[in-house]
């Protein structure tokens, strides 16, 4: 078991390239990847046992005389320090690669059923063309989402993570290979449904985005801290359904700035369009959201960062 996050070890990852021609897969990322695969595949001499420290010492504990007891803790520790250790430097790998070609990643997070694949196919259906985007799913089963970008237009690769909870950075290195996004392109990142493990496990992608929405209740940064800690931009999703739940934005936004006071946020309905010319304008690199928004919601961001610092 992954001592991070529970993930079993037969969770085996199952790429597809989904609408990618099948001589695109052909490429070789020594020239200009800044990795090789010798460094990251999971075939050949380099990817041992020890990699993920599976040994398991077994000291007799001076409380049990006949030597029945095992202390585990130390391989635990080890475990989940060299778990993360080593997708951090597969993560700078890909970080290195992705700014050589001008491909700008960003990490899409969220509940199941936030709404992360609604918004992806609405903005690619109308900046599609002009972000040259594509996208890398991640799902533990099925193709439904991949299968839904396709239909708008883009190409997309489905990762199926089998028992895993989240997306790694040996993960998105498959994924791009099988993408192979072009040159000064966007990659959409639509990782697991999940507000726990997908925070802890850099990619390498230039933001991450989280996306909450309303009907999931506005006190989940403080449930799922660790993953609006890590958040650039948070996004309200489902705006319009505001009338009919009990959600206070206000409230939300207070809650995440007393975690995070850097975070930018987006109040938006993937459904109706309300509020995506700011989502637009993001990712343009035209404005800051927290920029764009005035009244009295400003006046109380203002003070939440007033009572977080």
């Amino acid at each position: 078991m992954c001592a991070t996050c529970g993930c079993s070890e037969d969770a085996t990852p199952r790429v597809y390239s989904l609408e990618v021609p099948a001589q695109a897969h052909g490429h070789s990322h020594e020239d200009g990847h800044g990795h090789t695969h010798d460094g990251h595949t999971h075939d050949g001499p380099e990817h041992t046992h020890d990699d993920h420290s599976h040994e398991h010492t077994h000291e007799h504990t001076p409380s049990d005389p006949h030597g029945g007891g095992h202390n585990h803790a130390p391989e635990l520790i080890s475990m989940e320090q060299n778990l993360l250790a080593k997708n951090d430097l597969l993560a700078e790998r890909n970080r290195g690669w992705l700014a050589g070609r001008k491909v700008r990643a960003l990490n899409m997070m969220s509940s199941p059923g936030a709404g992360k694949t609604t918004l992806l196919v609405r903005t690619l259906t109308e900046l599609g063309d002009r972000l040259r985007a594509g996208v890398i799913e991640g799902d533990q089963e099925t193709s439904l989402d991949a299968d839904r970008i396709r239909a708008a237009g883009r190409p997309a690769v489905q990762i199926n993570t089998g028992a895993g909870c989240h997306l790694d950075a040996d993960m998105l290195r498959r994924g791009l290979d099988a993408l192979d996004p072009p040159m000064d392109s966007t990659v959409f990142i639509e990782n697991v449904g999940n507000l726990v493990c997908p925070a802890l496990f850099d990619l390498g992608e230039a933001a991450k985005v989280v996306v909450v929405s309303v009907t999931e209740g506005d006190d989940k940064p403080q449930k799922y801290p660790h993953m609006f800690i890590a958040a650039d931009l948070v996004i309200i999703n489902k705006s319009d359904l505001l009338p009919y739940v009990d959600f206070d934005v206000d409230e939300c936004l207070h809650r995440i700035r007393q975690l995070n006071a850097h975070a930018q946020f987006l109040v938006l309905s993937a459904t109706t369009g309300d509020g995506l010319a700011a989502w637009y304008d993001w990712l343009d690199g035209r404005t800051s959201p927290t920029e764009t928004r005035t009244g009295s919601l400003t006046g109380s961001l203002e003070e939440s960062l007033t009572d977080a610092h």
